[in-house]
């Protein structure tokens, strides 16, 4: 792979696709990918624990199976705009759900810093990869989502869970499925200059 070349990965996930990618990996994403922060995580997982407490099946807003969760909440789409200014929040505030959401299928999620060692462990049970997006480039990001419908939660604005379709949308594996971290091996490796 070139230095600006970046690996183009089709959505959702498979667990060969995520396994695939390495810390360090520049990647562009394509297909489709799924909005959701803290009040959509913090609902998400209440309404499962109610649905597990009453022996019922649990069953979340959209299929988690190979899905990528990006931590967003856009700003209103100006007129003709499919969404507004659609940069990462901070991953860590999603930390306590996320354990819960990879066990049940998710295997990709896009934010911006560092994630919690349960997270970690439970992204390396299952498979998936953690994805930063650039943080400060919302405007720029946002020409990559072509088509954004919000699926669930609608009370929430800005943080309702939406079904986006990404096209060559930029972003660098930051933990691989092995739960190489890309946050410490870059420390290091400049300590080592």
């Amino acid at each position: 792979m070139g230095e600006n070349q970046s690996k183009k990965v089709s959505l959702p996930l498979t667990k060969a696709s995520a396994a695939s990618l390495h810390a360090g990996d520049v990647v562009s994403l394509t297909g489709v990918m799924y909005s959701a922060r803290d009040a959509a995580h913090a609902r998400m997982t209440e309404e499962a624990a109610k649905m597990r407490d009453a022996g019922e099946t649990v069953r979340y807003p959209f299929d988690l199976a190979g899905q990528v969760v990006y931590y967003l909440g856009p700003t209103p789409a100006r007129p003709g705009e499919v969404i507004g200014s659609a940069g990462p929040t901070t991953a860590s505030r999603m930390d306590k759900y996320t354990p819960e959401l990879l066990d049940a299928g998710l295997l990709g999620m896009v934010g911006k810093g560092k994630r919690s060692p349960a997270v970690i462990e439970a992204m390396k049970r299952n498979g998936a990869v953690y994805f930063a997006a650039i943080g400060g480039a919302g405007a720029l990001l946002s020409q990559c989502i072509k088509k954004s419908e919000v699926i669930a939660y609608d009370d929430l604005g800005t943080e309702a869970i939406r079904e986006m379709w990404v096209e060559d949308f930029p972003a660098v594996v930051v933990i691989d499925s092995e739960g190489n971290n890309l946050y410490e091996s870059a420390v290091e490796a400049y300590r080592q200059v």
